[in-house]
């Protein structure tokens, strides 16, 4: 006779995703979704049991924010996220997405892509079906969604992206993007910090999520920046939800400009008044107190214009350089000032000797101005050029995280253990960091939460992120004592502690910390 399941789990104490209680349950697991749960009595056979005893149990973590477009590509593995316990990638945010294509501007998203830090990939596909294909023939181990981003919507459908559109290029970038979510995307995101979709007005925003509004998908910004404007930011996304009666999911939520650290309460109070208004809206936040880009991103637009081949020919030109050099000098964001010691280079191209270095450093060794530094590495690499900022604090982090409205969201991209590029740590630590260090603030099931069903819900996954009979079997077993983020800015490819096991699709892909050879994940298609 057969076994009634492929994998019983038992012993473990469960955190069910919805915020409930803890108690310890067996679970089990039988084509891919779970199919027994039960707390007394004889459990069904089952072809392989796990004792589970010590450790507590929870649905797979849904990462909201990542930026594993291209990374999974190379990488399908996704050791960084896996290792964590992440099951479910939510990929194209920040505007940034791998379609659609146009067949002729093949190498201008593939220059922008490059932003996202991985090594440069040309799009072979043209619309999500291509991209969602491409992706599953990698075999991911990770389950994976995708948003399509606004700025590879303004690739495709403008001649030249780095200008205001036209009506004409307004209804090309509808039509592509109510065929991306007809296909399955989940929603659309902005990355109004990054051209070419900063250029894109309120009204051009406001249009394309009326879009994700007739699908009831899900709007997701990387919000517009200003020195002196970090709460009109908050203003303008919670403004163009209203205006399109969107579903906001307000991305990696902080105060960058100085002026207003330690004024969380502000920001937060505009998220409670939008719910109180009757929006549907949220945020996601990420455990540190630094962030991590592309450098280019922090060039003044104009000269961001035209992508990283128009810099550098613009960069030749010498009263054009001087013209940048002096708008380089005044501050990033119209003018948020530079502390040169706080901008640490993690990925330099071929410059690997610069990695871990800060600007000023950089400067100090060439006994150059540091704005000049930065302007050279971004004429001669491109997007290529990552670095870390440590312009946030810690006192407004842990407030974001805390508020009932946040999710966890890493912002970081799935990777390989192994690798010269430094990266931010919370590619390698965001949820063990969250479970080792802030459960004393969130408490464990609301810590869960923010990670498991919380997300999925935001999404529209109606079948992930907690722990039910019929759900799809995506689990994380750790050790409530000893689960720990390990990775540093120093030495941020470390797995973390504690992460016993990972299962995807009921298929086990970690175990004691260790990578096994199961790629079970798929692309996952909104409505389907």
């Amino acid at each position: 006779m057969s076994p009634d399941l492929d994998l019983l789990l038992r012993g473990a104490t469960t955190v069910d995703g919805t915020g409930g209680e803890p108690r310890r349950l067996d679970v089990g697991l039988s084509g891919g979704r779970i199919r027994y749960l039960g707390d007394t009595g004889r459990p069904p056979s089952a072809a392989r049991t796990l004792d589970l005893s010590g450790l507590v149990l929870a649905p797979g973590f849904v990462d909201i924010h990542t930026h594993s477009d291209v990374s999974l590509l190379h990488d399908p593995a996704g050791q960084s996220k896996v290792l964590q316990g992440v099951t479910t990638e939510v990929v194209g945010n920040c505007g940034f997405s791998a379609f659609p294509v146009h067949p002729d501007r093949r190498a201008d998203l593939r220059d922008h892509l490059a932003r996202l830090g991985d090594r440069p990939t040309t799009p072979q596909w043209t619309d999500f079906g291509g991209y969602a294909a491409a992706l599953q023939a990698a075999r991911p181990a990770l389950n994976v969604a995708a948003l399509a981003g606004h700025s590879a919507l303004r690739i495709a459908a403008m001649a030249d992206p780095y200008a205001p559109a036209t009506a004409g290029d307004l209804e090309r970038m509808c039509r592509l993007l109510d065929a991306a979510l007809a296909a399955g995307a989940y929603g659309m995101s902005t990355g109004l910090t990054h051209t070419p979709s900063a250029l894109g007005d309120a009204a051009e925003v406001t249009a394309l999520v009326r879009v994700c509004a007739r699908h009831d998908a899900l709007y997701a910004t990387h919000a517009r920046a200003a020195a002196g404007r970090e709460l009109d930011a908050i203003d303008e996304a919670i403004s163009t939800a209203r205006a399109a009666g969107g579903r906001l999911q307000f991305s990696h939520l902080a105060l960058n400009d100085p002026d207003y650290w330690g004024r969380a309460a502000d920001a937060l109070d505009r998220f409670d008044t939008a719910q109180a208004e009757g929006l549907d809206v949220a945020f996601d936040v990420y455990p540190y107190d630094a962030s991590s880009s592309a450098l280019i991103q922090y060039l003044p637009p104009w000269v961001q214009d035209g992508g990283s081949a128009a810099l550098r020919a613009n960069a030749a030109d010498p009263a054009w350089r001087a013209r940048a050099l002096d708008a380089v000098r005044e501050g990033f964001f119209g003018g948020i000032p530079w502390h040169w010691e706080r901008v640490t280079v993690t990925a330099a191209g071929p410059h690997h000797h610069l990695n871990g270095q800060s600007i000023a450093a950089i400067a100090a060794g060439r006994h150059a101005p540091p704005e000049q530094v930065m302007f050279d590495l971004c004429a001669e690499l491109g997007d290529a050029v990552q670095v870390v900022l440590h312009y946030r604090t810690e006192a407004d982090m842990t407030a974001f995280l805390a508020h009932p409205l946040s999710i966890v969201g890493s912002d970081g991209n799935a990777l390989p253990l192994a690798g010269a590029d430094l990266t931010h740590p919370r590619a390698f630590g965001t949820f063990p960091r969250v479970l080792g260090r802030y459960t004393r603030l969130l408490g464990l099931p609301a810590a869960v939460r923010k990670m498991t069903l919380a997300p999925a819900r935001r999404l529209g996954l109606t079948d992930r992120g907690l722990i039910a009979a019929g759900a799809a079997a995506d689990l994380v077993a750790f050790d409530p004592e000893a689960v720990m983020d390990r990775a540093t800015f120093a030495a941020p490819r470390r797995a973390p502690a504690g992460i016993a096991l990972v299962v995807v699709a009921g298929q086990i892909v970690v175990r004691d910390g260790t990578v096994g050879a199961a790629r079970p994940g798929k692309v996952l298609r909104r409505g389907r």
